[in-house]
């Protein structure tokens, strides 16, 4: 019995012994086992930063493009021509703005048209400054460099002879039509000024006699629009503002043109403006109507 109860003894020692010995090995191996579970292969590893790599690369390339394009737009467009009137002449005031505008691309590669007010001129410039005609016309009766407010609302018959004046400045040219259905050229909408072809308004007037003459002081009859011999509009004004778009300088005839432009003389200059002065913008809708001036 004594002899059983050993044995019995010795087996449940050795078995508890070797449960031991299995647990502690089972808590030695779970830990490597599962480090090695979680640790990428190699491959793997090689992949992401394969990936990571090419991930930067890009990003670093489309940065140095978007440097370049700032750049490059920052960098200030060189200086353009003198403009080139040909055989023409012209006033020194004509050709100090035309220089001006030419020269310091304030025409934004549009066609520019100059009115000189003082001379009842009107000249035609293709983008890169070259005059491409010039033709008297009529203007406002009244001299004066700005329109009265709200004078685009008026009836003709409310508008007083001192009111009939021609605006100064610089205006973005708008294709649109009066109220007859006439296309016309809009210098500033908001005021009823255009310019449109020569019409006969009454007898009394004698538009056209008036534009045949030499005499520019006699050029002063409109309510304020630049009436347009009409082979002249067809052929030459309204074609140039329909292909490349126009700027329209008025020149004032009540101060000077740097005072109404911020122009100088060209060349020598040195550094270009930031932006146009004496920008004057008034557009208006498509086919929109109004009573020209």
């Amino acid at each position: 019995m004594k002899q059983s109860f050993s044995v019995w003894l010795r087996h449940s020692f050795q078995r508890r012994l070797g449960q031991a010995v299995v647990m502690a090995a089972a808590l030695l191996i779970s830990p490597a086992f599962a480090a090695a579970k979680d640790k990428p292969d190699g491959n793997a590893a090689h992949a992401a930063k394969k990936s990571v790599a090419e991930k930067s690369a890009a990003k670093s390339k489309a940065k140095a493009k978007q440097t370049v394009k700032q750049a490059k737009a920052a960098k200030p467009e060189p200086p353009g021509p003198l403009a080139d009137f040909g055989k023409e002449t012209a006033s020194d005031d004509v050709v100090h703005v035309a220089n001006w505008v030419s020269y310091t691309r304030n025409n934004r590669k549009k066609s520019f048209v100059l009115i000189d007010k003082k001379n009842a001129q009107l000249y035609v410039f293709d983008p890169r400054g070259k005059l491409k005609s010039r033709t008297p016309v009529l203007l406002g009766k009244a001299i004066g460099d700005h329109s009265v407010p709200g004078i685009g609302s008026k009836p003709f018959s409310k508008i007083k002879e001192d009111e009939k004046t021609t605006p100064a400045g610089r205006f973005l040219a708008e294709h649109g039509r009066n109220t007859r259905g006439e296309d016309i050229i809009w210098i500033d909408y908001n005021a009823s000024v255009s310019m449109h072809r020569l019409r006969k308004v009454s007898a009394k007037e004698q538009r056209a006699q008036r534009m045949a003459t030499e005499d520019a002081s006699d050029n002063r009859i409109s309510y304020g629009c630049v009436n347009v011999p009409a082979k002249f509009y067809d052929g030459v004004l309204k074609p140039s503002v329909s292909r490349h778009g126009a700027y329209v300088y008025v020149l004032p005839e009540t101060k000077t043109p740097q005072q109404q432009f911020g122009s100088f003389d060209v060349p020598p200059a040195k550094a270009l403006p930031d932006k146009p002065k004496g920008e004057e913008v008034a557009r208006s809708p498509d086919n929109a109507t109004a009573k020209p001036r």
